[in-house]
């Protein structure tokens, strides 16, 4: 039996995983699976060519992983980094009930933005429980840009799909909206409007869904022969209070138009802005993400930018499911898609002239 010649330092520096072997030896991560179990679905030739290499480069089977594969439950993890966001809620909904509509069960974690109870939220679930994942990433996660908690469960072939808070740094199914496209869009109507000094108030710039949204904003601005003033660009971190968009908004007095990253920023800058004595939208303008209930029911109501949380939630869930069905079928492709939802704006008082 002849091994596939390889360079041994390519896997002596880093821990070797189901993936690499299955890519050396041109076979599928089930049939190494099945191969290192000794299952009698695999040929012997096979069989004892996945276990030599296997033991000649050390291969330790991740505990996690391993707790994961060892049943079929009809069971998937979802965690998501906050519960009481309307976003977040919609998405769990959509993920939920297209869940259930192909007899799956769901079991939500909840990071509140942190890395520490997104990475005990995965260990805890992954007891042999569920078959997946469906995660949108704690502001932690990315500001700390850790992802060996996801890495150790792709590399052993978990499926797991990411909505919204992604990282390019994980090979997987992804779910977002076109950020960048409906902030150029949103900016775009203030400045048809007749606005000009537009301000930005974002979150950190270490959220992908943030950069590209201050991207959509800048090119909006340029395209329509309006210089970006840095100084209308407010980025809040998580342990910012309301305090900062008021001095935000006091110092930059020229402001006549605001787009915010979410719905309680909106608000919340409304009302320091009325406080002010300046009618809205008639002196300033506001467009926020995230078409919820305080969007609808503020006074005026906040023209806002539907995200359709509950269509990315069905499409994770889809998306997560067809993974887990051709893997308990033994066909596991290397194929991971993107998927991009159109998101809309919901026109309200907060922009009507």
């Amino acid at each position: 039996m002849a091994l596939i010649p390889i360079k041994f330092n390519d896997f002596v520096r880093r821990k070797i995983t189901l993936k690499d072997i299955a890519r050396e030896l041109e076979v599928s991560i089930s049939t190494v699976s099945k191969a290192l179990k000794n299952s009698e679905e695999i040929g012997r030739d096979t069989k004892e060519k996945v276990q030599a290499f296997a033991k000649l480069y050390n291969y330790k089977p991740n505990n996690i992983a391993i707790s994961l594969k060892n049943k079929y439950t009809r069971n998937i993890g979802v965690i998501i980094p906050d519960i009481v966001h309307h976003f977040f809620t919609t998405v769990f909904r959509g993920i939920e009930k297209y869940a259930n509509s192909k007899g799956y069960n769901t079991i939500v974690c909840v990071s509140d933005g942190s890395f520490d109870k997104e990475v005990i939220n995965m260990e805890m679930l992954a007891n042999g429980s569920i078959d997946g994942f469906v995660v949108g990433l704690s502001s932690e996660t990315l500001l700390k840009r850790d992802y060996n908690h996801l890495r150790e469960v792709t590399e052993q072939g978990i499926p797991l799909v990411l909505f919204d808070s992604i990282t390019d740094e994980i090979q997987c199914d992804k779910v977002v909206i076109n950020d960048e496209e409906i902030a150029y869009k949103a900016v775009t109507k203030m400045i048809n409007s007749g606005k000009k000094n537009i301000a930005l108030v974002s979150t950190g710039y270490f959220y992908t869904v943030n950069k590209n949204r201050e991207n959509g904003y800048r090119r909006a601005l340029t395209d329509n022969s309006i210089s970006v003033n840095e100084n209308f660009i407010l980025r809040l971190l998580p342990e910012d209070n309301n305090e900062k968009i008021n001095t935000f908004l006091t110092k930059n007095s020229q402001i006549d138009a605001v787009l915010t990253v979410n719905e309680v920023a909106a608000i919340h800058a409304m009302s320091v802005v009325r406080e002010k004595g300046m009618k809205i939208p008639e002196d300033i303008s506001f467009i926020g993400f995230t078409d919820g209930l305080l969007s609808r029911y503020a006074e005026p109501s906040l023209t806002s930018i539907a995200q359709h949380g509950d269509q990315m939630g069905e499409i994770a869930a889809r998306m997560l499911i067809e993974k887990i069905e051709m893997e308990n079928e033994g066909d596991q492709e290397e194929i991971f898609q993107t998927e991009i939802i159109e998101a809309t704006i919901v026109e309200r008082e907060s922009t009507k002239n």
